[in-house]
């Protein structure tokens, strides 16, 4: 009897120690399209380590952020959660232009300028830090091309700055992927008037935040 109970308890302990081994960490990306270009190349490298999810949809800009931030988060167990605003932040707009998106620099209106976007972005940290007790990284503006019709290269570098004050501010880790972007997009980006990547642009990109997000979980 004492050596059946024992194995019993050999067993048990066998199993949870292997639940344990096996658990997979829950990361939570919540991002522009850019991220949703890259996630499914994250997702393939984490295939048997993590669990990768992304906001539902595009998260677009900071007002969107707040609007949703807490939906987002919802009940879930995350181990990190990933964030980025930036490009839609900074983007002009205006209801006549025939651009996709209604881009226009020249006569249109900022989405949000960068008092607003550090205000928003203070917010959305204080409730990220409400509502999670996971590790938390902001990810940089990537880069804006010269022609882009409704975005000005310079202001991914000043929106980029003010949002390292407030990720200082939290203590919340960044992964500044600028300059790699940069690079990224000169070899595989869609165009010098596009913001966006080809899929071995993404695949780029998704090397560079997999490669940060394994340090953490070591």
């Amino acid at each position: 009897m004492k050596c059946l109970t024992r194995f019993v308890f050999v067993m048990v302990l066998a199993t949870v120690i292997s639940s344990c081994a096996n658990e997979k960490s829950k990361i939570l990306i919540i991002g522009d399209s850019i991220s949703l270009g890259y996630t499914p190349f994250v997702k393939a490298h984490f295939e048997d380590s993590a669990i990768i999810a992304h906001n539902p949809g595009n998260a677009q800009h900071t007002g969107t952020g707040l609007e949703k931030i807490r939906e987002w988060i919802g009940d879930g167990d995350w181990d990190i959660v990933q964030f980025n605003w930036g490009l839609w932040d900074l983007c002009y707009r205006h209801p006549d232009s025939k651009v996709q998106g209604n881009r226009d620099k020249i006569n249109g209106k900022i989405t949000f300028s960068i008092e607003d976007y550090s205000a928003n972005l203070d917010t959305i940290v204080s409730i990220l830090k409400e509502k999670t007790d996971a590790q938390l990284i902001f990810v940089t503006t990537s880069y804006v091309p010269e022609k882009e019709a409704g975005r000005f290269s310079d202001d991914a570098l000043k929106y980029n700055e003010a949002a390292r004050e407030i990720m200082k501010k939290h203590g919340v880790q960044i992964n500044d992927i600028f300059e790699k972007s940069a690079l990224i997009h000169a070899k595989y980006g869609s165009g010098n008037d596009d913001v966006h990547y080809t899929k071995k642009g993404y695949q780029a990109l998704g090397e560079v935040i997999s490669d940060f997000l394994s340090s953490k979980m070591e």
